[in-house]
C-alpha cells in the first residue's frame, strides 16, 4: 500500500489529532486571558506587592521552558497530592504560561493609552477601577489585539508539546501513525502541513480583525 491511501485512511485520526489541539490553543487562550488581565492590572497597581509578584510571575515562566513546566505540572504536582490527567494538566501549563505573555501584551497597550484618557474619566468621576474597565480597557484592547493573535498561534505550535504527557493532539496522532505505517518522514511533513494551515487560516482572521478595529468609529 503506498502513502497516498495509508494516508487517506489515516484522516480522521489526524483530523481529530487537529480538533484537539486546536481546542488546547482556545482553551489555553481562554484562560491565558483571564489569567493575563489579572496579572496584567496587578502589574500596573498602585501596590507594591502586587507588582513585585506580577513581575516575578512574568520573570519566572518567560525564563523557563514549556516543556519543563508542562513536566512540573504533570509529574511534579503529584508530589504534593495533586495528581491532574494528560488533558487539563496540559492546559494548565499551556495557560499559565500563556498568561505571562499576555499579560505584558495588555500592560504595555493599557500602559500605552494617553495619561489625557485617565484625567478625562476622572474627569467625569470614574475612579481608577472604573476608567480602567469603560475607558482605558476597550482602547487598550484595540493595541493589543496583534500582539494577542500572535499568542494565539503561538499557542496552536506549542501544543505540539503536550504530546510528551501523552496528550494525543496532532503530533501524537502522527507519531501513533509512524509506529504502526513506519512512514516517518511523509507523516511528519503532514503534521508540520496542517500545523501551518491552522496557523495560516488564525492570520487570516487576524487580519480581518485588525481591519475591521481600525476602521474609524469602531471600538474593541
Amino acid at each position: 500500500m503506498n502513502f497516498s491511501d495509508v494516508l487517506l485512511q489515516s484522516l480522521p485520526v489526524l483530523g481529530l489529532g487537529a480538533l484537539l489541539t486546536v481546542k488546547f490553543a482556545l482553551l489555553s487562550m481562554f484562560f491565558g486571558l483571564l489569567a493575563g488581565a489579572v496579572i496584567a492590572t496587578m502589574g500596573i497597581s498602585e501596590n507594591r506587592a502586587l507588582v513585585f509578584l506580577a513581575r516575578a510571575y512574568v520573570s519566572l515562566m518567560r525564563g523557563t521552558p514549556l516543556l519543563v513546566q508542562i513536566f512540573v505540572v504533570y509529574y511534579g504536582l503529584p508530589a504534593v497530592g495533586i495528581a491532574l490527567d494528560p488533558t487539563p494538566a496540559g492546559v494548565i501549563a499551556l495557560s499559565a504560561n500563556a498568561a505571562a505573555y499576555l499579560s505584558e501584551s495588555m500592560r504595555g497597550a493599557i500602559l500605552g493609552i494617553p495619561r489625557g484618557q485617565w484625567l478625562a474619566a476622572a474627569s467625569l468621576g470614574l475612579n481608577r477601577r472604573q476608567a480602567l474597565r469603560h475607558v482605558i480597557a476597550p482602547q487598550a484592547l484595540r493595541l493589543a489585539t496583534p500582539s494577542l493573535a500572535n499568542s494565539l498561534i503561538s499557542l496552536i505550535k506549542d501544543t505540539s508539546l503536550v504530546s510528551v504527557i501523552t496528550v494525543t493532539e496532532l503530533l501524537r496522532s502522527a507519531q501513533e501513525l509512524i509506529a504502526s505505517t513506519f512512514y516517518t518522514l511523509p507523516f511528519y511533513l503532514t503534521a508540520a502541513a496542517v500545523y501551518w494551515v491552522l496557523c495560516t487560516a488564525l492570520e487570516f482572521v487576524q487580519r480581518r480583525v485588525e481591519r475591521r478595529l481600525s476602521q474609524p468609529g469602531r471600538n474593541a
